[in-house]
Formats: C-alpha cells, structure tokens, sequence
C-alpha cells in the first residue's frame, strides 16, 4: 500500500506496557488507506523514502512546540443532551431525569431538532479532539438512524445507540412497548448496517434477525445495543436486547450503580439478583462488547465479574460530580484489571471535551486521596492513557485504534502549544513531557489545529 502523508517530529502515545510514551524526532507514515504504515527514527528517513516511495522533500515537519497524539475516545456520551448541557445541574440522578432529561429526549421525533443539534455536538466534540465516541441516542429510530448518518458525514468513528426503555411511571410518554422497542431495535440496526457495500450472510432488503449477521457501509459506524439501564427496563426487554446482542455480536452500552438511590431501586426491582452487576449478567448483557457508565458503587466481587467476563467501565467523573453522585475509586477498578475509559457524559457532565473529563478524573483521584491516605493518586501520563488507548480498549476497538502501532487507524491529533492567542504560555527549556502535561491540563480547541481519523483529515471542517 503505497504512503500518502508522513509526519517527522514529537509523538505521545500510550502502549500496554507505558502510560505514557514520548518519540522525539521520529517519522511517522500513513499508506493509503488510512492505516499507519511505519514509525520509525528520524535518522531512517532517507532509507524509509527508498523503500517507501515517497520524496523528503514531501515530509510534514511538526515545529518545535507541535506533537502528534491519539485521538481522544469518548465512551460515554448522550448526544441527545447537548442542548442543555452546561445548565440543569441541581438534582440529583433520577430527579434529573424525570425533570429535564426525558422531557427533552422526547422532542427527537422531530428530525428537524435531532438535526441541527447532532450536527452540533458532532461538530464541537471533533473540535475538541474526540474521534471515537460511544453514543445514546433516543428512543426514536429515525433520529437515531440521523446521528449515525451525521457522524459518517463528519468523519467520526462511532457506536450510535438508539435507546431501549420500556418503563417510565414518570413521564410515561418517553418509553415504548416491549414489542416496539424489540421491532425498532431490529430495525435501527438493520438500517444503520444494509448501508454496508457486502452482505455476507443475508440479503441487505432481508430484515435482520435475532440470528442475522450483516456488514456495515459506514466503515467507522456502528450500532450498540442500548438499555437505558435497568430501572426503565423489564427483564423481557433486558432477555431480547442481551438475545440481539449475542447472535448478532454487537456492542452494548448503559448504566450502572451512578447513584444510591439508582442502586437501592435496582434491588427492589430485581430482587432475585445478588447485585447490579448480577441483573446485566443473568440478562445475557455483560460481554466483553458491553461498557457500562459510573460504576461509582460497585463491590469487588462486581468487579471481579467484570474482569471475568471482559466488561469494561466508563467513568465519567464531571457527571459524578456535577449530579452528586458518587466518586469511582479508578484505582481499585485497574487493581480489578477492568478495562476502563473516560466518558463525558453530557449533559450530566457538563463539558463536551474529553480533556475535562481527563482533569476531573485526576480532580476525583486526589480527593480520594485526601480521604484515604493509603490511596494512590492517578498520574497526568495514566490519565492520558484512559482519555486514548485505555477507552479503545473499554469499546473493544483498540485493535483499529488508540495509540500509534503499525497497521492501526491513523486517528490522531496535531497539537500546536504556541498557537497564537491560545490559552497556553510556553518558555524556553521546556521539552515533550512538559508541553503534554500543560495541554493536558490548560489547553483547549484552540491547540488542536488538526484531527484525523483512519488518516482522513476532518478538522479543520472542510467548506461544504
């Protein structure tokens, strides 16, 4: 595959065995197909242009205060809420919901909103460097089928949840009847997968199945099964949605122990399992695809089951926070070796930049750590690991991307710290390590000047 683009400069990556992985002066290749083709010394650039096929003189040179980093993975995110987000943080979880949250999701049967604001928070969460995030929708098929459409338009890698619940005594407009939403499901991904080029297995006009396998035209596109979470769902829609997962090996994505409200309720509404985590695992609903949000109160013999079974946690500490509900104790989860990512969660969170989430994460560790002396306060470098390769691995994608390896996705970003009227000042004698660490905590948009996924350039936005 021949070399379109090559970089020579500063990388920061995460690696399994390094939170934090610094490359001064390396030349970094990306083939045709958006793939990264070679990583490499500087010195090796003349050799590397023989064997490649590429001029020197062609090579991207990053200035002295530019680097290269993963693109930042969102696992956690409600597109549907961006239209508030920043306000309508005075309640707690389940008051929230039933006051602001599902009065609002409910106008997404009008595309006309769902457009305007998908396109919005597509365009401001790129913005901010996140190139795959991992999406609840609404329970209205059509507007979910729109976001993962807006999301292929922009470039996005994404898994696009339309949401399943089928109780809600509080505002019972917003929920749909078990047949309905096992039939919408269906067909949300029947629709969101026949845009694939191939069908393997079936037809694109046939329906999909409980059993069907199809593949999808939006290469970066993916449906997820989503339970809202167990409080508005009967075990019969828990057993179909964790049915559909399974033969169809889908992705699934939802809510768990946020609040202890939220966790009391669960008990008595499920009073057969020994937890939480026991309804998503008699419900066929914790796979090694599934990513659950919070976590804030799960018990080590919760986690011991989510190491078992390859679950992973999303945490989503400015939600946490900003709800009052709850702190999750980040090392104790990869004491548990639980896979574990970031997640903004807007509008609980009231941010849409994954660098908020990564700051409130290391926020919540030192209040932990101030609490409990023995706690061990979550570094800067192993913060930047969840915000990239940590949250590839929680979606079950960091064999396309979350670090630079050859063969994986070229999703990346170019950071600029001297960007003029950017929110950061430099000084001479600084090297890579400390410009990271002060765009991790003081940078913004501003020193994003490019982001790229699977080696497509889609910031800055293209004139249309």
């Amino acid at each position: 595959m021949p070399v379109s683009t090559v970089y020579r400069g500063t990388l920061a990556h995460s690696t399994r065995d390094e939170a934090l992985q610094i490359l001064e002066d390396f030349v970094l290749g990306v083939d045709a197909e958006g793939k990264i083709a070679f990583i490499e010394e500087g010195q090796n650039v003349d050799s590397l242009s023989q064997t490649w096929g590429f001029q020197t003189s062609d090579v991207i040179q990053l200035e002295q205060h530019e680097f290269l980093m993963p693109g930042m993975v969102d696992t956690h995110i409600h597109a549907s809420q961006y239209s508030y987000s920043g306000t309508a943080l005075d309640l707690p979880l389940l008051d929230w919901l039933n006051t602001y949250t599902f009065p609002v999701e409910s106008r997404y049967k009008d595309l006309d909103y769902a457009r305007n604001v998908y396109t919005k928070v597509l365009k401001r969460t790129l913005r901010n460097g996140t190139t795959t995030a991992c999406y609840f929708a609404t329970i209205h098929t059509d507007a979910s089928l729109l976001l993962g459409q807006i999301a292929d338009d922009f470039g996005q890698r994404a898994l696009v949840g339309k949401v399943c619940m089928d109780c809600n005594s509080t505002v019972p407009y917003y929920k749909e009847p078990l047949k309905e939403c096992k039939d919408e499901t269906l067909r949300f991904i029947r629709e969101l997968l026949k845009k694939e080029v191939k069908c393997w297995t079936l037809p694109c006009r046939t329906p999909i199945k409980e059993t069907g396998m199809i593949t999808a035209n939006y290469a970066h596109v993916k449906p997820v099964v989503t339970p809202r979470f167990a409080v508005s769902c009967s075990s019969s829609l828990l057993h179909t949605l964790g049915k559909i997962a399974k033969n169809n090996d889908l992705h699934i994505q939802s809510h768990i122990s946020e609040n202890k409200e939220e966790v009391k309720l669960v008990k008595q509404l499920f009073p057969d399992c020994k937890s939480y985590t026991d309804v998503y695992l008699k419900h066929d609903l914790l796979t090694d695809k599934t990513v659950m949000a919070h976590g804030c109160y799960l018990s080590d013999e919760e986690l011991k089951i989510f190491h078992e079974r390859g679950a992973a946690i999303s945490h989503c500490p400015n939600s946490n926070l900003s709800l009052a509900s709850g702190m999750l104790n980040v090392r104790n989860v990869l004491n548990h070796k639980v896979k574990l990512g970031l997640g903004t969660d807007v509008a609980g969170g009231y941010s849409p930049s994954m660098l908020d989430a990564l700051r409130r994460a290391m926020d919540t560790s030192k209040v932990l750590s101030m609490q409990d002396a023995q706690h061990q306060t979550l570094t800067f470098e192993e913060a930047f690991r969840l915000a990239t390769l940590g949250g590839s691995e929680a979606l079950s994608l960091d064999d396309q991307t979350g670090n630079f390896e050859v063969g994986k996705d070229f999703d990346a970003l170019r950071v600029n710290m001297c960007i003029p009227g950017g929110p950061v000042d430099m000084f001479p004698g600084q090297g890579p390590k400390v410009i990271l660490e002060k765009f991790l905590n003081l940078g913004d948009d501003r020193n994003i000047a490019e982001v790229f996924v699977a080696g497509r350039r889609v910031v800055p936005f293209p004139d249309l």
